[in-house]
């Protein structure tokens, strides 16, 4: 990590913090804070660290939000995500040369991926300068972060999580979050969908324990690489030789069979008991919510060694926008060549980062024949961790960039009618919370690549309208009108709730002349003029199964929280809220430095 800081800093990306702070929520408050500002902030060093409860100092600093602006992605990949996406490119269609010239290029292309394998090298690694074990064992000398009030415990939130299948043949590197129990046990989140649960069925089928090597820090594309939405089987640290042209350096684990790159700051070994599971969590999660507790496997640590002069590395999560915007910016460039081999005719596609990426996929694409946007809604629901998508929106080739917001939204609500709508069931996140049950959801596809003609409705102004509405449902407490020029505006209904979203959208039917698109929010921590938190709180709270509904050329969306006169049955999560205290504490003191008005907006 020493050589990544010195290249943050060199380039003033880097803001150094000598305040005495803890690794209890004021740690995280800040690095919060700060990717929210203009351009994403700085990367944070916090150089003087303690855990207020037991009075420790940390001898090494904690290292936050290196990822977060996409100068700082590039800086670290040390190439534009561009040029990689164009090699990606260039191997997925080399074709024989023809001539010299060709046959040089190419000679010169493959000579260049003899680095992308990782090397085993013999002995120890600069990651094993410092060796506990047995009784010298204990994570709390780590200054592992609790980012929020209600989460479970301290979570490690940028680990490196390396484990292999039962033969050995396959290895994975992935990004789980890691719940601290005690000295010598971390939660395993590894969701159901994940490789390395996949490896877990076959050892626990086999009736043995599992080994994992976690690693922390060392060069940054190492934690890049866990996050790589790679085919199964495919170790991600290829995807460090392809970027750096040289091999991922590994020394074995000292106490598992596995391998781990020498320069990383810290490995955590162990093994995991197959046959024993637990409770881990709540811990507030990238979607802005709390994921509630669930019963995990368990890690018990048999090592923990580290580089002599280290640094912690830690993200923290929450409402967007967050780090995860910008790696997710420099994932989904680098891998569009391998979605265009499913999809060939899509052009481009974008996630947004407020609807936490998963809840929603924007996507342009060539129409070539009737329903290709449907059949492109289909691959993207069956391939990997695309399967997690809740909700695709098509537009056709001569739509606005994707990221120009406010001209593609008059594009696509020119085009909409209720008939462009696909409803359909699959996977989801194991942290989706809207759905009636865990693991499986509605999915909804919008295919606008093409125009229909419809009549703009009548227009009324916010408080006409209001007054209308209240007539027919006395529970809203007031409404604000978006997009009032194109044919499908979208009025947006805060409501005290105590009936169903349903009933209130079939009570106002009568008002089809004046809406169009109506969706429904609780009047509770909703601001209906804030747009970009609107999308996160709609997109996070329905399931296109249950909430939306339509009346002639009228579309519902319930976005409220669900409840009993829902149907719903689940416990519905908490937000994810900073804690006031803190802030006010980190006021007086001076550390604190986070506009009023963005934290307003941001709803932290």
């Amino acid at each position: 990590m020493k050589t990544a800081i010195k290249l943050l800093e060199k380039n003033n990306e880097l803001r150094v913090i000598k305040d005495e702070l803890d690794i209890y929520l004021e740690i995280p408050h800040i690095a919060y804070a700060e990717v929210k500002k203009k351009d994403g902030g700085k990367a944070l060093l916090f150089e003087n660290v303690v855990d207020k409860k037991t009075g420790k100092k940390f001898k090494e600093p904690v290292l936050m939000n290196i990822f977060g602006s996409y100068r700082r992605c590039e800086l670290l990949f040390g190439r534009t995500v561009e040029s990689i996406a164009d090699e990606i490119t260039s191997l997925l269609h080399m074709k024989p040369p023809k001539g010299l010239v060709e046959k040089i290029s190419m000679a010169s292309q493959l000579y260049s991926m003899k680095n992308i394998f990782p090397k085993r090298l013999s002995g120890k690694g600069e990651c094993q300068e410092v060796i506990s074990l047995n009784e010298d064992i204990n994570l709390y000398d780590l200054p592992v972060l609790t980012t929020w009030e209600q989460d479970g415990g301290p979570f490690i939130t940028m680990g490196q999580v390396y484990t292999q299948s039962f033969d050995g043949e396959m290895v994975n590197l992935g990004m789980y979050r890691l719940q601290v129990y005690d000295k010598n046990h971390l939660g395993m989140h590894w969701q159901i969908h994940k490789d390395s649960s996949h490896f877990f069925d076959q050892y626990q089928e086999a009736g043995k324990k599992m080994p994992v090597s976690i690693a922390i820090g060392g060069n940054p594309l190492y934690t890049w690489c866990a996050t790589a939405p790679l085919p199964y089987g495919v170790n991600e640290l290829l995807m460090y030789g392809l970027i750096t042209k040289k091999p991922a350096k590994l020394v074995k684990s000292l106490t598992t069979p596995l391998y781990i790159p020498t320069d990383v700051d810290y490995v955590i070994e162990g093994w995991v008991d197959t046959e024993k599971l637990k409770v881990e969590g709540p811990f507030g999660d990238h979607t802005g919510y709390y994921t509630l507790e669930e019963p995990y496997p368990v890690m018990e640590v048999s090592a923990i060694t580290s580089k002599k002069d280290k640094v912690f590395l830690a993200t923290v999560v929450g409402k967007p926008p967050l780090e995860d915007k910008y790696m997710g910016w420099a994932t989904g460039k680098i891998f569009f060549p391998l979605l265009k081999t499913t999809t060939p005719d899509l052009t481009d596609y974008h996630m947004p980062e407020n609807a936490g990426f998963h809840n929603l996929i924007l996507a342009k694409m060539k129409t070539l024949y009737k329903g290709h946007a449907k059949q492109f809604m289909h691959a993207f629901w069956g391939v990997g961790q695309m399967s997690f998508v809740k909700h695709a929106i098509f537009v056709d080739d001569k739509a606005p960039s994707l990221e120009n917001y406010e001209a593609l939204s008059t594009y696509i609500l020119n085009r909409f009618t209720p008939k462009c709508m696909f409803i359909t069931e699959g996977i989801l996140d194991a942290l989706d919370h809207s759905s009636p049950e865990t693991l499986v959801g509605g999915k909804l596809g919008i295919d606008v690549t093409a125009a229909h003609k419809i009549d703009a409705p009548s227009f009324m102004y916010d408080d006409q309208l209001l007054e209308e509405v209240q007539a027919f449902v006395p529970d809203v407490v007031s409404l604000h009108q978006y997009m009032t020029r194109t044919k499908n505006p979208i009025t947006v209904i805060s409501v005290n709730k105590t009936a169903s979203a349903k009933e209130y959208f079939e009570t106002l039917t009568p008002l089809n002349e004046y809406m169009r698109i109506v969706v429904f929010v609780d009047a509770t921590k909703n601001d209906l003029f804030n747009p970009y938190m609107l999308v996160w709180r709609v997109t996070n709270n329905i399931d296109a199964g249950r909430d939306i509904y339509t009346s002639g050329l009228m579309v519902g969306v319930d976005g409220t929280n669900k409840n009993k006169l829902d149907g719903f049955t689940r416990e519905w999560p908490d937000d994810v809220d900073c804690t006031p205290s803190v802030i006010e504490s980190l006021k007086q003191r001076g550390i604190w430095d986070f506009e009023d008005k963005l934290y307003e907006k941001y709803q932290l």
